[in-house]
């Protein structure tokens, strides 16, 4: 859960999770830095529930350099990408875990599947997102109709042996989709229902990412590669953690 001055409204959130994940599991919430509003936060719920932990991303600043930070550094080997805006249902996790656990790569949180639904937000980005999912999906069959949202889960194996290039925004979402239809690899969705954010502001910027998602956008409609048999040595063996 990558998070930028969140603050006390970051409490909720886990509290949330903290409900609804059934499974073994542990909550990373990555911050660029300890100065960030939410790190006491953080800090004091992990007293009360040990599966959340503090990380604070050493790869750069930003959401994609976080998001990264903190696959590269998960315990398990299924990843899940949620923000820390409230935004996605965590009751989710749980099935989107188990889905890869059965054997796809990608498992997508799709607001534009039958009975999805996206509650809020603004229309211009709403609107986007959601032409390019459908034609990445009748098109390209990429295997999910929100190739964008950035709630999903993941394999570890298959996000070392592609690496992830992301280094800006929230774009690795379709990067990933993106690879896995190149790579043939299978990816499930399953509906769900995003609700705009109840505190804060967005930290989103359409614009200035908007040529980042466009690139992996008709990258998926490039011919089939072949599945790197080694993973990436790049991985950080370790995980530079906060102290309580």
């Amino acid at each position: 859960m990558p998070a930028y001055e969140e603050g006390e409204g970051i409490v909720s959130v886990l509290e949330r999770m903290g409900e609804a994940i059934k499974i073994e599991a542990e909550i990373v919430v990555v911050v660029d830095d300890e100065s960030d509003s939410t790190v006491q936060f953080v800090k004091a719920f992990a007293l009360r529930d040990p599966r959340a932990r503090l990380a604070i991303n050493t790869y750069g600043r930003g959401p994609a350099n976080a998001i990264k930070y903190g696959m590269h550094n998960a315990a398990a080997p299924v990843v899940v990408v949620t923000m820390a805006d409230g935004c996605d249902d965590p009751f989710q996790i749980d099935p989107l875990t188990r889905l890869v656990e059965r054997g796809v790569v990608v498992a997508a949180a799709s607001r534009y599947a039958r009975s999805g639904q996206q509650v809020g937000g603004p229309w211009a980005k709403g609107f986007m997102s959601r032409m390019a999912g459908l034609t990445l999906f009748h098109l390209a069959r990429v295997g999910t109709r929100d190739a964008t949202n950035s709630y999903k889960a993941y394999s570890k194996k298959f996000i070392d042996a592609v690496e992830v290039e992301s280094d800006q925004g929230f774009e690795i979402g379709i990067e990933l989709i993106s690879k896995a239809r190149r790579y043939r690899q299978p990816v499930a969705e399953i509906p769900t229902i995003w609700l705009d954010r109840a505190f804060g502001a967005s930290n989103f910027k359409l614009m200035a990412w908007l040529p980042r998602y466009l690139h992996w956008y008709f990258f998926s409609f490039g011919p089939r590669l072949t599945l790197p048999t080694t993973t990436s040595s790049a991985v950080p063996p370790t995980t530079p953690e906060v102290s309580s």
